[in-house]
């Protein structure tokens, strides 16, 4: 039989949060006044994070949640924030009794974006039902919409992922170059991992190639140094040229390269 929450004058219950990177860190922490260790996770006592009122309903929209607090706690820092190793991480939040340590999970969902203001912080949590509203018929597109060595791409990323090294960094463009034995050009719209130094964990997406240098979409920590290791892995522009002669890949290619689009509408007849 579950539990009723709340059904007596006074009970020994604190509230929880978890927070699940997809780096594979995982934290926890309690509204109670010392630390507590469940579920095989201990969960710290964060006074300064405060959960909002949690939204749950009945029907298929989203339910809504809020966590806001400071940056004090060494485990959330605004450095790790502005990195992106909290986006997309996946939160539970639920009650614990803290002298039987019976627990009930009342939300579960992903950070969907983080705003700072001073020394405070505030993420905006996306349910599971959000899920619900993805579309489940894809629509037509002329690149391929399918994920690079992904689900419908069907290519080994074993194939297209390296290790690599760090042989020179630039931290006015942000650029950095790799120990590969693969032409920078591979490595446009690809992903790089930091396995070492000051970053690890860290991801970053290729934006562009400058010679043998690759243009990171965003700034990293002035501690990345010459020897860091990485994983890189290469990226594809997602065209049907591209599919067809660099990967041999047509045969999976999601997309319709040659549908006519709506500019079909606006052309113009031409004379002979």
């Amino acid at each position: 039989m579950s539990r009723t929450w709340f059904a007596a004058p006074l009970e020994t219950v604190a509230t929880w949060w978890r927070v699940y990177r997809k780096d594979g860190v995982t934290f926890g922490f309690t509204s109670h006044d010392r630390d507590l260790r469940f579920g095989g996770i201990s969960h710290k006592t964060a006074p300064g994070m405060i959960p909002s009122a949690i939204r749950l309903t009945s029907d298929l929209q989203p339910d809504s949640a809020e966590i806001a607090g400071a940056l004090d706690h060494r485990a959330i820092t605004a450095k790790d924030l502005a990195a992106g190793r909290f986006d997309g991480a996946r939160v539970e939040m639920g009650l614990v009794d803290w002298e039987t340590f019976e627990t009930q999970v009342l939300y579960a969902g992903s950070i969907g974006s983080v705003s700072q203001d001073g020394p405070q912080y505030s993420a905006d949590l996306v349910s599971q039902k959000a899920e619900l509203l993805r579309a489940t018929i894809p629509r037509t597109s002329p690149t391929c919409r399918a994920e690079f060595c992904g689900k419908g791409c069907n290519l080994s990323p074993a194939f297209f992922t390296h290790d690599a090294s760090i042989t020179s960094v630039d931290l006015t463009d942000n650029a950095v170059t790799i120990s590969a034995d693969v032409p920078a050009t591979d490595f446009l719209d690809g992903s790089l991992v930091f396995l070492g130094g000051v970053e690890a964990g860290a991801q970053a997406h290729v934006a562009a190639i400058d010679g043998t240098r690759l243009i990171l979409d965003r700034l990293f920590d002035e501690g990345v140094s010459i020897g860091d290791r990485v994983e890189i892995r290469e990226g594809c522009d997602r065209r049907w040229a591209t599919c067809k002669t660099r990967f041999a890949n047509a045969v999976n290619f999601r997309a319709e390269p040659f549908l006519p689009g709506n500019d079909l509408l606006t052309r113009y007849p031409s004379a002979p």
